[in-house]
């Protein structure tokens, strides 16, 4: 090979290196999309959605409570803060309630079913004998327990059905009965059937409307088939049609959905317009907690059924919207409890529960809102009422419970170790040699000793 002009051998290049594609930056929307699906995936979100939805539920519930029910207990000459003592005072008993219900093994929630079930009958058909049952706002389902405290049976019964239900099905399920209608039918329909019927001669019909879903709820779950779904549902809506044709207090709430007067023909829609007031002049901050002018007698029912409009007037869109997207995280978290498991029970009692509490989130906030018919349920976990945040308290521990027996969410609670109290790597004190703060005061000292600073 010839060399150059110089003498010196041609300097040989390197070999260029085959170009390395780059790697496409991730759009900032699409990481944000990726880390909230991780978060998603991981075992125990659906644990601490139930967990910190549920009380971040209770907690505002007991501001709005507070705020909303002052002007009422002014006006009936009590103290400003007796209807929030009373709920705060229900809510310290349901986080007990809360508490048992998500240490407790799931066979002993299964046991618990029939007890329950008995009692809740029990005490409905004890709501109609006379002296005993009282009468609030038109509808007999109320039991004095003296003094100012009631109880309301018929809230009890919900928990009844879903576990009662749960477990009923779940055994005909072992047994592999649930391929026969007779067996999905029967005495699942007629028990339930058997606690409508109570509930409705105290005329209630918002509760009955939430048994009944958590009924659909329940057959839907079990792989009930169309023909059988829609013949169940026929059936109910002709005795809800019949119901509502032979109450004029129920066509009149039915002819208030979408009112923008008070007085809508011959039907008085003054709660459900007031109830449109108080949301509009909210905006999207409101104007302020306790600032509500709605509740100055304006508004029935502020601090019970219509607790989220005086929130929407006080803590405006952003304060609603964020009531709407805890109920939704709660109502995803049941559902993925529900997907997640393979005990054919906790299944069904979560898919219960769950039904439970969405369908009566949205009847109450759809009612406020002009799009249902006032039914007169409450806001579950935030409206005032210790009947109804008992049962449904002890149903989000049922949730909590059956969050943390999923085998993934149980190897991730047992790797986890306390923070305090852990040992040092390394053994003792005496064995890891002298401590830092000693190496630290002889360096001091010899610095000292030596003039540097």
């Amino acid at each position: 090979m010839p060399g150059s002009r110089t003498g010196r051998p041609p300097v040989q290049r390197a070999s260029r290196r085959p170009a390395v594609p780059r790697v496409p930056r991730e759009n900032p929307v699409q990481r944000l999309y990726t880390r909230a699906r991780k978060a998603w995936d991981r075992p125990l979100t659906a644990y601490y959605l139930i967990l910190g939805g549920s009380v971040l539920i209770t907690v505002l519930g007991l501001v709005m409570v507070y705020s909303a029910s002052q002007i009422t207990a002014l006006q009936l000459s009590l103290p400003g803060s007796y209807f929030f003592r009373k709920q705060f005072l229900a809510a310290l008993i349901g986080g007990a309630l809360l508490f048992a219900a998500s240490r407790m093994p799931v066979k002993l929630h299964r046991a618990l079913a029939y007890p329950i079930l008995a009692a809740a009958v029990f005490l409905m058909a004890l709501v109609q004998v006379p002296g005993i049952g009282m009468s609030v706002n038109g509808n007999q389902n109320w039991i004095s327990l003296g003094g100012s405290f009631q109880i309301q049976p018929s809230e009890f019964g919900k928990l009844a059905l879903v576990l009662w239900g749960a477990d009923l099905i779940a055994r005909k399920q072992e047994r592999r009965l649930l391929a026969q209608w007779k067996h999905m039918l029967v005495p699942l329909v007629p028990v339930t059937f058997l606690l409508l019927g109570l509930i409705m001669l105290g005329g209630d019909m918002g509760t009955a409307i939430i048994l009944t879903a958590i009924l659909f709820g329940l057959l839907w779950l079990a792989g009930a088939p169309t023909r059988l779904f829609a013949g169940v549902l026929s059936v109910a809506g002709l005795i809800g049609v019949l119901l509502i044709k032979t109450s004029d207090n129920r066509m009149a709430r039915l002819a208030c959905i979408g009112a923008t007067e008070p007085r809508s023909g011959v039907a008085d829609c003054w709660q459900a317009v007031h109830g449109i007031y108080a949301l509009a002049s909210g905006g999207f901050f409101g104007s302020g907690l306790g600032a509500s002018v709605e509740k100055w007698g304006q508004l029935p029912e502020a601090h019970t059924d219509f607790i989220f409009a005086v929130t929407g007037e006080e803590l405006g869109l952003a304060g609603t919207l964020s009531v709407l997207a805890l109920f939704a995280a709660l109502g995803y978290a049941g559902i993925r409890v529900a997907g997640r498991t393979e005990d054919p029970f906790v299944r069904y009692a979560a898919g219960g529960v769950t039904t439970w509490i969405t369908a009566q989130a949205v009847i109450n906030i759809g009612a406020v809102l002009g799009l249902l018919p006032i039914a007169g349920v409450p806001l579950p976990l935030f409206s005032y009422g210790g009947s109804a945040l008992l049962p449904t308290m002890f149903a989000i521990g049922l949730l909590i419970a059956f969050a943390r027996d999923e085998p993934a969410a149980r190897a991730a609670l047992a790797m986890r170790q306390p923070r305090f109290g852990r040992k040092r790597a390394g053994g003792s004190g005496a064995e890891r040699g002298p401590r830092r703060w000693n190496t630290m005061r002889r360096r001091a000292s010899a610095a000292r000793s030596s003039g540097e600073r």
